[in-house]
């Protein structure tokens, strides 16, 4: 790590803290010749790749943008919406790989949707799951009965 102040590529740690969500560690350190301290914040690269083989790195933004389209017109604030895509990152994290398909961020993505809203969800499930008949419509309406029903069963 460089000295921003004298450009020296030495400097020694003087102390370390993890964020409060845990997704990255502060460093306060000290450069051996100037004596200047300064912070450095340092964080897990975390990379998408793409079906057409490249790679690019994870972007809470992307998730939040891909969502919106979904939600628009639909209750859901930005706030409910910065929240799903912190929870596809963790989702993605705790698989303890630095490289995801993007097919697995998109999976990642539906439960927490369907949880948030379920007519978004069936909208960017539909073009996710290349829905093209009625019938993948029925069907995913069906399951989502199913298990609304189940969950007021298990709730009562």
């Amino acid at each position: 790590m460089y000295c921003p102040f004298c450009r020296n590529p030495d400097s020694r740690v003087m102390d370390s803290r993890t964020s409060d969500d845990g997704s990255s560690i502060r460093r306060r350190r000290q450069c051996p010749e100037c004596g200047a301290r300064f912070s450095t914040t340092e964080t897990a690269s975390l990379s998408v790749l793409k079906r057409g083989g490249t790679t690019e790195p994870f972007s809470r933004d992307k998730i939040m943008n891909g969502v919106r389209k979904a939600c628009q017109g639909r209750p859901v604030t930005e706030s409910d919406l910065a929240m799903l895509a912190q929870t596809v990152e963790e989702t993605v994290r705790a698989t303890g790989s630095a490289q995801v398909e993007a097919q697995e961020v998109g999976l990642a993505i539906l439960e927490p949707l369907r949880k948030l809203d379920e007519v978004a969800f069936m909208r960017y499930a539909s073009v996710y799951q290349g829905w093209e008949t009625l019938e993948d419509f029925e069907a995913a309406i069906t399951l989502l009965k199913v298990e609304r029903e189940t969950s007021f069963d298990e709730q009562a």
